[in-house]
């Protein structure tokens, strides 16, 4: 290769970072692969990892059948699957222009919950989940309706006319 240089015959390659690259900040996304989720779950619980798989699989199938049904479901503290679906229609190839029948879908989306967003954003160690107490009756529970005061109740009737204008 010194040869090629020596005669001016080769372009010399230096290695630089691409413009694109640069913009982008390092990632080190790895994706969890059901093994290591039942690894993870195994750990976390004591189990033998064949009874940690098993409960892996039946949350998954749970899951899917639930939203087979079309039933949403919502786990407090991580998040909500609810089944979509879509009609079928016709499309058009991009290449050719020509019609295509696009078959009926069905799909799930996921939201997560508020405390499953507030885990992802904070910056300290997670927290696990803490069970809430139950809610006290006391005197406020008594009461049926909001109460308001008049100042209040001529504010809210000047909005509403206001808005019907």
């Amino acid at each position: 290769m010194k040869g090629l240089l020596v005669q001016g015959k080769c372009l010399t390659f230096t290695p630089k970072t691409s413009f694109i690259a640069s913009n982008f900040p390092d990632s080190q996304e790895v994706a969890v692969n059901r093994s290591e989720l039942v690894d993870s779950v195994s750990s976390q619980t004591g189990l033998d990892k064949r009874h940690a798989e098993g409960a892996v699989m039946a949350f998954i199938d749970s899951v899917i059948a639930e939203a087979r049904s079309g039933s949403r479901v919502s786990i407090f503290g991580f998040g909500t699957f609810t089944p979509t679906s879509r009609a079928a229609r016709t499309g058009r190839n991009p290449q050719t222009g020509a019609p295509v029948k696009i078959a009926a879908s069905k799909s799930v989306r996921f939201a997560p919950a508020a405390a499953f967003k507030s885990a992802l954003n904070s910056k300290g160690p997670v927290k696990k989940a803490a069970a809430k107490a139950p809610a006290k009756k006391g005197a406020s529970a008594k009461k049926s309706g909001v109460t308001r005061s008049a100042s209040a109740k001529k504010s809210a009737k000047k909005a509403s006319k206001s808005a019907k204008k």
